[in-house]
């Protein structure tokens, strides 16, 4: 998986990829380019086979502020309606390639995260936050919608729809507190804890089998818009397949000698 990118950071090691915004004196604000850039480098990451996990990292003190108001707001207001349709397209394309990615991805979220910077938050598999994050879906304090990017879609399946409604109605902050509370955050831990606890939950995940993980990752995405029934035999058949893996041989033989399997992905 390529780390030579030009609009953020981006690093891999143990099988780990840690990426990050980078842009510290501005909170980390998205522009056209990184927008695009991590739309590309997570569709990519589907076909990779040496990363098996991804921390997204706030750098600086700060997930992100959202897209850029002089980089990105600015300009939309001049832009016709077919090239506004081009760029909330490509926003939410991004969405979608994190959640097809193939890989879990934990959000490591510290200070402001708000914005599209909520959104790529929300779309991580888990999240791992500060006292001090602030997270905040605030598209209706600049005279838009809350449903940007998924959010209706997905920010109420992590949450629940009243607590999501209130957020994209009035794109007040949401405290570390209430995201524990509520679901959206898995832990609140300190600043100087935060990346070393988000790249753990990283390297368990990536000792286990990737396939399965890739196959886990599938099916929480698609069984959204699945009856129980059709979810079952969609589960059915995805387990099928994961018994057909060395890896589930790997920790019969393993379970069998009374020993840790060690997990291959294949």
């Amino acid at each position: 998986m390529r780390t030579d990118v030009d609009h953020f950071r981006c690093e891999i090691s143990e099988e780990i990829a840690t990426i990050a915004l980078d842009r510290p004196d501005r909170k980390n604000p998205l522009t056209f380019e990184s927008y695009a850039e991590l739309r590309d480098w997570f569709r990519d990451l589907h076909y990779s086979d040496d990363v098996k996990a991804v921390v997204f990292a706030s750098n600086g003190g700060n997930f992100s502020s959202g897209g850029d108001v002089h980089d990105i707001i600015g300009p939309l207001t001049n832009m016709s309606m077919k090239e506004l349709l081009a760029f909330t397209r490509m926003t939410g394309d991004l969405v979608k390639a994190i959640v097809n990615c193939g890989k879990p991805v934990i959000a490591a979220v510290d200070g402001v995260c708000v914005g599209a910077g909520a959104i790529i938050a929300m779309a991580a598999d888990l999240r791992v936050a500060t006292p001090k994050a602030k997270t905040a879906f605030l598209f209706t304090r600049v005279g838009l919608a809350g449903c940007d990017m998924g959010a209706c879609a997905i920010l109420p399946r992590i949450i629940g729809q009243g607590r999501a409604a209130e957020l994209l109605y009035t794109g007040r902050s949401m405290s570390a507190e209430e995201g524990l509370a509520w679901g959206f955050h898995n832990y609140v831990v300190s600043p100087a804890e935060l990346e070393t606890v988000a790249y753990d939950m990283a390297k368990r995940i990536a000792a286990g089998p990737n396939f399965g993980h890739m196959m886990t990752k599938t099916m929480l995405a698609q069984e959204w818009s699945m009856s129980i029934e059709q979810a079952i035999e969609a589960e059915a058949q995805a387990q099928a397949i994961c018994m057909q893996t060395a890896d589930f041989e790997r920790a019969y033989r393993a379970f069998a000698a009374k020993e840790t399997p060690v997990f291959e992905g294949d």
